[in-house]
């Protein structure tokens, strides 16, 4: 995964039915190789997954490197046993993060003016945003 040359999937993507989950191993792959551009693996984004799952960038990074493959992957994450009730709390907690104090909704604002975007509010719709998405 080369993010100097495209980006890494929608946060609302879903591996193993976890939103964020194919940006993090998108960018944790690229961290990997050198080639993640701007981009930065262990975003508090990142670490909403790897709390989710009870590890950290680390282990994180060290499986997805050993297992290589996104099927593998998969069947790692799916051992965790995350039930699907716990994982539509996580997902819809992760969809819908927004920020909280000042300095963070005024940073908010200042990245929809700079994309000539007004029509949403959430951390997911800013990155589709900016990547082109809508």
């Amino acid at each position: 995964m080369d993010l100097t040359k495209k980006f890494p999937r929608s946060p609302y993507d879903m591996i193993s039915g976890i939103v964020m989950l194919p940006r993090t191993i998108d960018k944790c792959k690229a961290d990997i190789t050198r080639t993640i551009g701007e981009y930065h693996y262990g975003c508090p984004l990142d670490q909403g997954v790897f709390d989710f799952l009870g590890v950290n960038k680390e282990e994180f990074q060290k499986k997805v490197k050993e297992l290589e493959s996104e099927e593998n992957i998969a069947g790692w994450i799916e051992g965790f046993n995350k039930s699907k009730k716990d994982k539509d709390n996580f997902n819809n907690k992760m969809r819908h993060s927004m920020p909280e104090d000042e300095s963070s909704k005024k940073w908010l604002e200042s990245e929809k003016k700079k994309l000539g975007k007004h029509d949403y509010f959430s951390y997911f719709d800013n990155l589709d945003a900016d990547e082109k998405r809508f």
